[in-house]
């Protein structure tokens, strides 16, 4: 049991590694998506806000009504009174008070839309500035990256090149040592076959002086004066 319970552990840890490594491979675009879903939430956060907003205006007329409907009657019952119809006046005076509770309810929800407006406010204003630092942030990450991975691929183009320019500096010294060998191989061949061919050896005969000997100018006036002589 205590074997397959290290087993197991084993089995979450590489999960885990595993699972570190596929968000660090994707660590921009987990980002990016993230700030599109608080772009997402923001949106409907200020619809939220608008409708809050709508409610309190239609909360702030309907004060303003009552109010006004309020002096109206009040207005009718002094009116009552004036002429003696206190019936009639308490009649006014009970529309009255009916109206009044309609405005006190009317003014809770008014400070409620208002209280959460003001606060919504605060709350998109706020979530307004931090998505706009992370867009900032993003499109620096995305830069850094870019120009991360353009670094890279200039390091591996300059170590291929490197590594080829090696190649082809060790395939022009091997030209040049096989087109050496080949000159080195036809002048052994000439010498030698010159040592095994007679011009080798006259060449040798006439350099003792032996055999007949090449005329020159100085010999050939050299007999032609011995003649002359004779």
């Amino acid at each position: 049991m205590s074997i397959l319970n290290k087993l197991m552990t084993v089995l979450r840890a590489g999960a885990r590694e595993v699972g570190e490594q596929i968000v660090d491979a994707n660590s921009t675009r987990i980002y990016e998506q993230e700030i599109r879903d608080a772009e997402n939430h923001l949106t409907k956060a200020k619809r939220e806000l608008t409708d809050v907003m709508a409610k309190e205006m239609q909360a702030n007329r309907e004060v303003d009504r009552l109010k006004r409907s309020i002096s109206e009657h009040e207005g009718y019952a002094t009116q009552a009174l004036n002429q003696g119809d206190e019936a009639l006046a308490l009649e006014v005076a009970e529309k009255i008070a009916q109206l009044e509770a309609e405005l006190a309810e009317q003014q809770s929800s008014l400070e409620s839309f208002s209280a959460h407006a003001v606060r919504l406010k605060e709350l998109v204003k706020k979530s307004e500035r931090q998505l706009a630092d992370y867009q900032r942030q993003l499109s620096m990450v995305k830069t850094t990256e870019s120009v991360q991975k353009a670094t890279a691929t200039i390091t591996d183009s300059f170590a291929n090149s490197n590594s080829k320019l090696m190649n082809a500096k060790e395939s022009l010294e091997r030209i040049k040592q096989r087109q050496q060998n080949f000159d080195d191989r036809l002048k052994a061949s000439e010498e030698l076959q010159a040592q095994n061919s007679d011009k080798s050896l006259m060449d040798k005969l006439e350099a003792a002086g032996i055999g007949e000997q090449k005329s020159n100018a100085s010999s050939v006036l050299d007999r032609l004066k011995a003649k002359k002589a004779d």
